[in-house]
């Protein structure tokens, strides 16, 4: 994405552009003059917002780009979006009519994405000349790290297994000087015993990630990301096209790992520390089952609801890894449940805390850089719908038929986080259905532009 900026020295011709609302664009007609009041009518360009006219000069090239913004001129990112998706592939400036060229710049590189390893074509896009009133450092770090949690979530489960996920985050640790550590197969299971037993049915042997990067003496930040690179379902299977998309299970991974990115890019002076259990759920004849009862690293008993429910499972292990080492700040990031999507959609990831200051921060941040998100009620009442007769815990909500879903995921993560001072989950979809504004179709970030820029305030 960072490739569609191009530097603001850079040498050849580039088209103007020029953001119009609907009361600016006569006036901006009158000063074209004739040829383009005829053009704009002829093509019924009326400003109205995610339009593009291109209007041509006398000698029939294109002279400038008209770029509709509706009756305000205040969504600067939508209208960047609007262009990179629209315009022809050729290079652009932004002249004018566009307050937020920072913002105008990041919607343009964020919809410019395109995924396209496995195709033997080469696909040409348009370009923006970077806006001289904003610097590279401003766009890299949030371009690159969306772009590494894109490319993750898009690579099909054959190429991204626990393996080639310690890899990336290993590849990305190092860039930054960072160092990481990764535990393995049969070794996971006396100190991890949840995730082993949630990734020992598949033939790729699971793992625990565990990525440090920055002074020992900084505010100790810790990101836990679920990492199933493909969830069958387990022995409770799941329907064919319940599992269309489960390459998409380490989203939580993904972002993660992406938010890291743009941490250590920015150099942000905080003790970064990333999990990951990286796990396959598949099924074998040693594939753990509805009804087992299975010891957590934390000691707590959980009895298996549904094998389907193993998100929370490999998450519990790594939460109380991170957990000991009592964090500032403790955020998980997981493609949880089905239930977040029926309650919220697949744009607008819920989040559960028990720090009212922090989902209000993460409130702000989140609509400063239009990185949806919506706090949920940690409802504690809801906690006896995964009480168990047999265990401590139950994984599943088994009693309270069916409700509150994604609640009752949130709280059984809670169990696991005790001694940390806030502890956020999110509960992300990690995929784009459809193409719009700044998200291509397929696999996203969500969330991590918003902590990104909460982390930046409090740090920086």
């Amino acid at each position: 994405m960072l490739n569609a900026i191009l530097p603001p020295e850079s040498k050849g011709t580039t088209i103007p552009v020029v953001g119009v609302t609907s009361e600016t664009l006569n006036a901006k007609l009158t000063e074209l003059g004739d040829v383009a009041e005829k053009w704009t009518a002829l093509q019924g360009f009326n400003g109205a917002v995610d339009s593009l006219c291109i209007v041509p000069g006398s000698d029939g090239g294109s002279a400038i780009a008209l770029l509709g913004l509706g009756d305000r001129d205040n969504n600067a990112m939508k209208a960047g979006a609007a262009l990179a998706r629209q315009a022809p592939a050729t290079a652009f400036h932004l002249e004018g009519g566009v307050e937020d060229e920072a913002g105008f710049a990041l919607g343009f590189a964020l919809a410019s994405y395109s995924f396209n390893s496995y195709q033997n074509k080469e696909t040409k896009r348009a370009q923006l000349k970077q806006p001289k009133s904003v610097p590279l450092d401003v766009l890299s770090p949030i371009l690159n790290g969306v772009q590494l949690a894109r490319d993750l979530i898009n690579t099909p489960a054959n190429d991204m297994g626990p393996a080639e996920l310690a890899s990336a985050a290993e590849n990305l640790f190092a860039k930054f000087s960072g160092h990481t550590q990764v535990i393995s197969g049969s070794d996971l299971e006396e100190g991890f015993p949840l995730i082993h037993a949630v990734g020992k049915a598949s033939d790729r042997a699971p793992r625990l990630i565990d990525c440090r990067w920055g002074a020992d003496d900084a505010p100790k930040i810790t990101l836990v990301g679920k990492g199933v690179v493909f969830d069958t379902g387990g022995l409770d299977l799941k329907p064919a096209s319940g599992m269309l998309l489960m390459k998409k299970d380490m989203g939580g991974a993904a972002n993660v790992l992406g938010l890291a990115a743009m941490i250590m890019e920015a150099d942000l002076p905080v003790r970064l520390r990333v999990l990951v259990p990286a796990v396959e759920n598949a099924v074998s004849s040693n594939a753990f089952r509805p009804s087992d009862v299975l010891r957590s690293r934390r000691g707590l008993t959980v009895e298996v609801g549904n094998t389907d429910a193993e998100g929370r499972l490999v998450l519990a292990d790594a939460l109380t890894y991170a957990d000991e080492e009592k964090p500032d700040l403790l955020i998980d990031m997981a493609t949880l449940t089905g239930a977040a999507r029926v309650a919220l959609g697949p744009d607008l990831p819920p989040f559960y805390t028990d720090d009212e200051e922090l989902a209000e921060t993460i409130a702000v941040h989140s609509e400063a850089v239009n990185d949806p998100l919506w706090r949920m009620p940690l409802w504690e009442p809801y906690r006896e719908y995964i009480s168990s007769r047999v265990a401590d815990i139950c994984n599943m909500n088994t009693s309270g038929a069916g409700f509150a879903g994604s609640t009752t995921a949130a709280l059984f993560l809670k169990e696991f986080s005790e001694h940390r001072q806030s502890w956020v989950h999110f509960d992300i979809y990690g995929w784009t259905p459809i193409e719009k504004d700044i998200k291509p179709q397929g696999g996203e970030a969500q969330g991590i532009r918003a902590l990104f820029d909460l982390l930046q305030a409090r740090f920086k």
